[in-house]
């Protein structure tokens, strides 16, 4: 097993590369990918990180040089032959050649564009212009790059037995989650933790702990790399960046509420079982499934990813029952900032009404909380969001109206459109 301490303690970017493979991503971003590469290859589409918790300054913990390295190395990546043969015979989802000839073709050439950086005071402007298909391949690496290079900041000046203690704490944090998380009956669980996890080594070894502690209740993780190293299942569906984008190129209201349900037909013709798990949040649930179309309702299930989740999940029960289904055949996947609390607390009231299922992200893979020096590893907000489509501005509203992201005359716009009403604020989960 790695030496964690160690590595952190001794390592550079030359020798230690934050993202080391293309595959270093979350498998929703190749299944969206090949979708966009089907319909939507001339599309442009520009990306912005944004920092939600601008307490954090990241400006003054990382320096540009350093992040400049990281992201042009990135630039250099392409897939291996062994990722390509990976991808092209592997099994996901049951189903063999998951990924047409077409698209492994396109993803073998692949390089990652060019970005824009600058400092903007305490932050950094860091956005992808381009392509769609190719700015999207960037979320995953920039995020990884900007969390880990945070955790090499804080933990900088500490000493070996000082990270040694400091790693020891938090694996003793994850093992004891994991058995709580046993104790759970009919238990099914994932990593989701790419995006904001404290470094590669540190997400690896959370998943290896998962795979011995849970056995069959640890569905597998979204990291690609990882998943192919492990030997364990790829997970993921899609995100939010698709009906952004589709109703970003929306050119009245009438398409504009049309959009999101352009979104699943279209999946809809690529994927099935499993994969058919609609996210219905960017523009409001409730709202979003009752104007769903009747065909939507034959879907494998929904993702509950923001607002309360026991809100979200009855919304969902609600309406399976409404449009004639039994909630108990289909699956509603909660994947909003959970720790074990609110998993324990979901499956207490969920388990035995519907399949349930959980994509457990940030507090699995960066739990540093009171671990590091004055609370400075504890994680914090931070996504890369669609700013644009083809000059047009978009937008996101969410079931917490704190998430909503795009030009206030904009959202207020989709508010109309959507008939997205009042909305309780929650704090944003990470």
């Amino acid at each position: 097993m790695t030496d964690i301490a160690t590595r952190v303690y001794n390592h550079t970017w030359k020798i230690d590369p934050i993202v080391r493979s293309v595959l270093d991503t979350d498998f929703y971003k190749l299944l969206m990918a090949q979708t966009i590469f089907r319909r939507h290859k001339a599309v442009q589409v520009t990306f912005g990180i944004i920092n939600r918790t601008t307490s954090v300054r990241l400006a003054h913990l990382i320096d540009i040089g350093e992040l400049k390295e990281q992201l042009d190395h990135i630039r250099t990546l392409r897939l291996s032959r062994g990722e390509s043969t990976f991808l092209r015979g592997n099994m996901f989802y049951g189903k063999r050649q998951m990924f047409s000839p077409e698209f492994i073709q396109w993803l073998e050439s692949f390089r990652f564009p060019d970005y824009h950086l600058e400092r903007k005071g305490d932050q950094y402007e860091l956005k992808f212009e381009g392509p769609w298909i190719e700015t999207s391949m960037w979320e995953i690496p920039a995020l990884a790059v900007l969390m880990e290079l945070h955790s090499r900041s804080v933990t900088k000046g500490l000493g070996k037995f000082e990270l040694q203690v400091l790693y020891a704490r938090a694996m003793t944090r994850v093992w004891e989650k994991i058995g709580r998380l046993k104790q759970l009956p009919d238990l099914s669980i994932a990593d989701f933790g790419t995006r904001r996890r404290h470094g590669f080594l540190w997400q690896d070894w959370c998943v290896q702990a998962m795979i011995e502690g849970l056995g069959n209740a640890f569905l597998g993780t979204s990291n690609c790399l990882i998943a192919m190293r492990r030997e364990v299942e790829a997970i993921g569906t899609n995100a939010h960046e698709l009906p952004m984008v589709y109703c970003a190129l929306a050119r009245n209201d009438k398409e504009l509420a049309e959009a999101p349900y352009r979104v699943l037909a279209d999946w809809q013709e690529d994927y099935d079982g499993n994969l058919r798990v609609m996210l219905p949040d960017t523009y409001g649930s409730r709202g979003f499934l009752d104007r769903a179309p009747d065909w939507v309702k034959h879907w494998t299930g929904l993702r509950v990813d923001s607002g309360d989740p026991i809100e979200g999940g009855e919304i969902a029960i609600d309406w399976w029952r409404r449009r004639g289904q039994d909630p108990h055949r289909k699956l509603a996947i909660f994947s909003d900032g959970l720790d074990v609390d609110a998993i324990e607390r979901i499956h207490a009231h969920f388990h035995g009404r519907m399949r349930i299922g959980y994509g457990w992200g940030t507090l699995l893979t960066n739990d540093f909380r009171g671990l590091g020096p004055d609370g400075g590893l504890d994680p914090f907000s931070i996504v890369c969001k669609v700013i644009s489509a083809n000059g047009r501005p978009a937008v996101k509203l969410s079931d917490n109206p704190i998430k909503a992201t795009g030009p206030q005359a904009e959202v207020e716009r989709y508010r109309r459109v959507f008939d997205v009403g009042a909305q309780a604020s929650l704090p944003v989960a990470v």
